[in-house]
């Protein structure tokens, strides 16, 4: 059981205060404006890039993505990329095994999927350390809870390494694993870090832009020669190079804002974006 470890500090510590806090994300003037309904959808979502910061500062683009979720159909399974802030564990860590907990309850890891990806690719290990004090998977749990309940399963994937290379080949094994499996791969990131906004509104359009043109590699190259300080390049990376395996054709940019929107005005801001990879 790996149990919550930012319940009650980036998002709230028990179940009702929590669903109302979700709520709040979907209803704010940054969000889509009404709480979805699931529905039967057309399952063309393939990848969603959805940001990882405190509820009250990125909640209300992150809901833009999981609105499109309920409108696309539930998944059978998520596989979730996130970057590694902690230092702990791992260059590539997986879990393969078990259950996530959170104030909404438990989620199961998709063990069969879990071990096809392990098994395509020998850079990702099965560690635990490195996800017992991580915040980028953890805070996509509850909105898809709240949206789906129990009836999903999860693939945790969390990379400090985030290089051209790392990111292909996890990419790539997330391809051939998940290939005729109803799967949807959630990239977890942040965008620019502690600019002013015209400063990190200027440098998060060139990497949306990047993102919208499917282009992992020019993703990289922008961040690198730009010195863009995205939290979770590598993990979006990936999440581009399989979903263009796994035949999307296609980005929208659902949402994009700063903390100084979504928060009231700040001297230095943290950008996040929303952004739907389709067939």
């Amino acid at each position: 059981m790996r149990r919550p470890a930012v319940a009650g500090t980036f998002y709230e510590g028990d179940a009702g205060s929590l669903r109302e806090q979700i709520e709040w994300c979907y209803t704010h003037p940054h969000g889509p404006g009404e709480v979805p309904q699931l529905r039967p959808g057309k399952r063309s979502l393939v990848g969603l890039v959805s940001p990882h910061a405190g509820y009250m500062y990125s909640g209300p683009v992150a809901a833009h993505g999981f609105a499109y979720m309920a409108k696309d159909g539930k998944p059978n399974s998520v596989v979730i990329l996130g970057p590694n802030h902690t230092g702990l564990g791992s260059g590539v860590s997986a879990m393969v095994s078990g259950e996530w907990l959170t104030p909404l309850g438990r989620v199961r890891v998709d063990r069969q999927l879990a071990e096809a990806i392990r098994k395509e690719c020998d850079l990702i290990d099965v560690d635990e350390l490195a996800h017992a004090h991580e915040h980028s998977i953890e805070v996509q749990l509850p909105f898809l809870q709240h949206l789906f309940g129990q009836d999903f399963a999860i693939v945790p994937i969390c990379m400090m390494m985030q290089d051209e290379e790392t990111s292909e080949e996890v990419g790539s094994a997330i391809a051939k694993a998940a290939r005729g499996k109803d799967a949807v791969i959630i990239a977890s990131t942040d965008l620019t870090h502690y600019e002013p906004q015209t400063s990190a509104t200027t440098k998060d359009r060139k990497v949306i832009d990047k993102i919208l043109a499917l282009d992992w590699r020019g993703l990289l190259r922008v961040v690198y020669e730009e010195d863009i300080s995205m939290c979770g390049f590598g993990p979006v990376a990936a999440m581009l190079r399989a979903a263009k395996d796994l035949g999307a054709k296609r980005a929208e940019l659902l949402k994009y804002a700063t903390s100084g929107d979504t928060a009231g005005p700040m001297a230095q801001v943290v950008g996040y974006c929303s952004i739907a990879v389709t067939r």
